[in-house]
């Protein structure tokens, strides 16, 4: 487990893959775990294939307080190797529903019971047959970067749940996260690129969307 900052309200930490957010009925392995014996409160999710930054808040009250500017303090962005070429850059909006007893994720037309929007932009950083996308997040639905792209035909590297053709770990990295400290000064981090496999290493950083 690397910690990139830890203070008395919260921690920046590196997700390692094939490990949960948060615990779950399924007793699989889970972030607290490796934290312990601190005790953590999690504040957002990513996925168990995916790796990358989280924050995770070590008191109630940061834990509420991170909480709400999640709604609208937050900014992540990510880093998404993909099978073939998407335009250049877009917004992409959808309708998801998420099947729980099947763990996954659906692009459906019509609103009703658990159906929710997904929003996100993108740029494509490296063009070709696995193409590098930066993208940045508006609403945090489950998978919601894996089936958007998979639904227009672009599934992120490695992900054969949604129809990737290539196998291997799942390029998807929580590569920038920005936020307000419950002190009201606000933190950014960056995955260090030791963390990225070769092919999703960006030419430069900084590519704000």
């Amino acid at each position: 487990m690397t910690i990139l900052y830890e203070d008395a309200d919260l921690l920046v930490c590196v997700k390692p893959r094939d490990v949960l957010s948060a615990a779950d009925a399924s007793c699989k392995r889970s972030m607290p775990e490796p934290l312990s014996p601190r005790t953590v409160f999690p504040v957002h999710r990513l996925d168990r294939e995916a790796t990358g930054l989280m924050v995770f808040a070590k008191t109630k009250a940061s834990a509420a307080f991170l909480s709400k500017a999640m709604e609208t303090g937050f900014e992540k962005e990510y880093l998404a190797l993909c099978e073939g070429q998407p335009e250049a850059e877009g917004t992409l909006t959808d309708l998801l529903y998420h099947d729980r007893v099947k763990n996954k994720t659906y692009v459906v037309r019509r609103r009703r019971n658990g159906v929710r929007e997904a929003r996100l932009s993108y740029r494509v950083l490296r063009g070709g047959a696995r193409s590098l996308l930066q993208v940045r997040l508006f609403t945090g639905r489950t998978h919601q970067i894996r089936v958007q792209f998979a639904s227009r035909g672009y599934p992120l590297v490695g992900d054969r749940k949604y129809g990737a053709k290539t196998g291997g770990d799942l390029q998807l990295y929580s590569w920038r996260l920005s936020f307000p400290h419950p002190d009201g000064h606000r933190m950014t981090f960056t995955l260090p690129e030791e963390f990225l496999d070769p092919g999703c290493l960006p030419a430069q950083s900084g590519f704000p969307l």
